[in-house]
């Protein structure tokens, strides 16, 4: 017999299955949490240190995300790192968040900004539509997917999470990407009109999807689910269109080759130019501002470390 209140008597076979029971309604209420009070109770609670550093981005509807980051170290005072711009860095097809943020930490250092580096995983975001095309659309290529799940979806929440942790005094972000980051960037930029983007920064892609619908999906934005006040948005703001002059192999072992791929150049400086040049006609077609640039990084091959010497002067 227990010992208990005198009043009170509860064997321990009753003991025992009121603690079942306890259990068992404890993981009821659980169940029953939506899934958004769900990611709210699991959320992780992150630090970022000075230098470099890495955490773990779960509070999106997608998969846990690896973000690797770099704040300068000559930055100690709380106030004076919420001042620094924030640079957020899509890493190419070899999925390495970790390389490109090494390869900006010095740059970021020197120049006095953030580096936000995720890394999207194959595994998680396997193939380019996982990643380059940004997770818009389901295995068939025709399927819109909730916009909750696209990839494209993870980057406002993430910049949300630096911005809080950092105490920062942020309202908006600059974005790179060279190779398949600048296919997810380009491609960001007409999916996500509302992206507190100050500039979009797409460097070196291997091929584009064109600012017009009378190129088909994902070549153009015909069947591509982009409305034409999305499209107009789009082209009004500021781009910065990022090319090695270098960046000439027609052989490149990542260089695709289909005819769409191919009509839009022989190797990705011609495409990058390509790309450029037919949003401008777009805006023209539209009678709209254009707010795009195209620069090209001298003697800059298919290299992001190369690119980002040429980049640190446009970050915002």
């Amino acid at each position: 017999m227990l010992k208990t209140c005198p009043h009170i008597k509860i064997t321990m076979k009753w003991f025992i299955t009121i603690l079942l029971l306890q259990g068992l309604l404890a993981c009821s209420n659980v169940q029953n949490l939506s899934i958004g009070d769900r990611r709210e109770a699991s959320k992780s609670i992150i630090s970022i240190k000075p230098g470099k550093d890495h955490f773990t981005f779960k509070n999106w509807d997608g998969p846990a995300i690896p973000v690797w980051t770099y704040v300068p170290k000559s930055v100690s005072k709380e106030q004076d790192v919420g001042s620094l711009p924030i640079l957020i860095v899509m890493h190419g097809t070899k999925r390495d968040g970790d390389r490109y943020r090494d390869e900006w930490a010095g740059i970021a250092e020197q120049n006095g900004f953030v580096i936000v580096a995720p890394t999207f995983s194959k595994a998680e975001f396997p193939k380019s539509s996982g990643y380059n095309l940004g997770g818009v659309f389901e295995k068939d290529g025709h399927t819109m997917r909730p916009e909750s799940k696209w990839t494209f979806s993870a980057i406002e929440p993430l910049f949300d999470e630096v911005v809080g942790t950092l105490k920062s005094q942020q309202k908006q972000y600059t974005i790179y990407g060279h190779s398949a980051g600048s296919q997810f960037v380009h491609r960001f930029l007409f999916y996500k009109p509302n992206a507190r983007v100050k500039r979009y920064i797409p460097a070196n892609a291997g091929w584009y999807t064109l600012a017009d619908e009378g190129h088909t999906y994902p070549y153009g934005l015909g069947g591509a689910g982009v409305s034409q006040e999305n499209q107009k948005a789009a082209l009004q703001k500021d781009v910065l269109v990022l090319l090695g002059d270098q960046d000439i192999d027609a052989n490149h072992q990542h260089l695709r080759r289909t005819p769409e791929a191919m009509w839009q150049g022989k190797h990705r400086f011609a495409r990058g130019l390509t790309f450029f040049k037919n949003a401008d006609k777009q805006a023209k077609l539209y009678d709209i501002p254009f707010g795009w640039k195209v620069g090209i990084v001298k003697g800059a091959t298919h290299s992001n470390a190369q690119m980002a010497v040429g980049t640190a002067e446009f970050v915002r």
